[in-house]
């Protein structure tokens, strides 16, 4: 990786797991009301076709990681499953009260927090709680993230019972030095154990979650964790940078020193020879930050030109509507962004009252209708264009002009009527999203809202 390319491009920018993005979200202009309007819409749109997706989230974890950003409710009280899961049941039928007829669910992802804090007999609960009210589409997909200290062969066995067959472990890193700068201690021997036990129970996409950039992580380390992980060949990777950014409230990131991170060269190094490595037993880049062997569905998917990325990452099922139940989910109705208030207490209130517990949110006009259909190509397929009339904006000379120096360092190929991303240029992905993004352009933050690009 060229060192004055990272110079010149490691700068803050979104990682597009939506457009707008949430700092420039139009709060004022957002409703609740219009959020279950443009819902309604999308629902009668879509569920007959190809369904929804409902992501839950789970926030609880016995022990506070100091990587983390997500939101969670740091607890070693297990009385706190059953009022939870009442709750996000409920929230599921005030969202029911809103369609004419039965969601078909393609899509379920339970994240957290820790969904393995909840006993497999609550997460039967929780799922038979939604299935009894939907319907299965016949190509769905159920997955969950295990924490492989405490995902038990119970666990394993109920959630595969009700339908699940995709589980992903945060592995993070091997070593001893950077697990306990991240108060993440798990031996590869518990990571191999809850790989085994899944796939002995009948699960057929196994995930690793991998990062770099960790506090006092060299690239021996990466070397070292890249070569265990061949060892058990997980179906599926995601291998992150890890974000940092201290400054949002309530997150974990806390425990180490700026100093104490890889620079951003030394980042590139770690990710590059991640690459590398993966690459020799078969691994194939999927999008930014994940890998997949040829017999998992997200290599299929890309394969098929159908890839999607959303509020939970790059998925193979594509829905048009995405409903997040739970403290801080984020919902997505294509025309709409809705998020879930993020305090468990005010979750529990606005529940008890009958009302679906979003504080913030964004419906899209038809500019950002347009940008964000071009960042969804970029970021799923590396390349965008404007044949289609629809798809064209006023400002795109103005973007292209910013694209022109990207494009003389060989980041991407500019045609008449579209752009295409190149093998060099693909880990700045994010940066070649920027120039598209017209919200980011017109009002620069004064102060830093998202994690550097490298």
């Amino acid at each position: 990786m060229n060192k004055s390319l990272i110079d010149k491009y490691n700068i803050s920018g979104p990682r597009y797991t939506s457009y707008p993005t949430v700092p420039y979200w139009n709060n004022e202009t957002f409703s609740l009301n219009k959020w279950k309007e443009s819902l309604m819409q999308s629902f009668k749109e879509s569920n007959s076709k190809e369904g929804i997706s409902l992501y839950i989230h789970l926030p609880f974890c016995e022990s506070l990681c100091t990587f983390c950003g997500c939101n969670k409710r740091i607890t070693k009280q297990h009385n706190v499953e059953s009022p939870y899961i009442n709750a996000v049941l409920k929230e599921w039928d005030l969202y029911l009260e809103l369609f004419d007829e039965k969601p078909i669910i393609k899509e379920l992802h339970l994240g957290g927090g820790t969904p393995t804090f909840f006993s497999p007999e609550h997460l039967k609960i929780l799922i038979n709680g939604i299935l009894n009210r939907s319907v299965l589409a016949d190509n769905y997909e159920f997955s969950f993230e295990g924490h492989p200290n405490n995902t038990t062969r119970e666990h394993l066995q109920a959630l595969f019972d009700v339908g699940f067959r995709r589980v992903s472990y945060g592995v993070q890193d091997y070593n001893e030095t950077v697990q306990k700068a991240i108060h993440r201690i798990q031996p590869f021997e518990n990571v191999k154990r809850a790989t085994d036990m899944a796939r002995e129970v009948g699960y057929t996409s196994v995930g690793h979650d991998i990062i770099f950039g960790l506090p006092f992580q060299t690239i021996e380390h990466v070397k070292s964790t890249i070569l265990k992980t061949k060892a058990l060949l997980p179906d599926r990777l995601a291998f992150y940078s890890y974000a940092h950014v201290p400054w949002i409230k309530g997150n974990g990131q806390r425990g180490f020193n700026d100093h104490d991170l890889p620079t951003p060269e030394l980042k590139r190094k770690q990710y590059e020879l991640g690459k590398q490595l993966l690459a020799e037993v078969g691994y194939h880049e999927i999008g930014m930050d994940h890998f997949a062997l040829k017999t998992d569905s997200l290599f299929k998917s890309m394969e098929n030109g159908d890839l999607h990325r959303n509020f939970m990452g790059y998925t193979a099922s594509k829905t048009q509507a995405m409903i997040g139940l739970g403290v801080s989910s984020i919902s997505d109705s294509w025309y709409g962004f809705a998020q879930n208030v993020k305090g468990l207490e005010s979750y529990y209130n606005l529940i008890e009252d009958n009302i679906i517990p979003v504080y913030r949110g964004h419906i899209l006009n038809e500019e950002d209708l347009v940008i964000r259909q071009h960042i969804l190509n970029l970021m799923c397929r590396f390349k965008t264009s404007w044949t289609n009339d629809k798809l064209r904006f006023p400002e795109l000379p103005d973007a292209l002009i910013r694209l022109k120096e990207m494009e003389e360092d060989g980041l991407l190929k500019i045609e008449a009527d579209s752009i295409t991303v190149t093998a060099k240029g693909q880990p700045f992905v994010r940066n070649i999203c920027m120039a598209f993004d017209l919200l980011l352009q017109r009002k620069q933050p004064d102060t830093q809202l998202f994690s550097m690009t490298v």
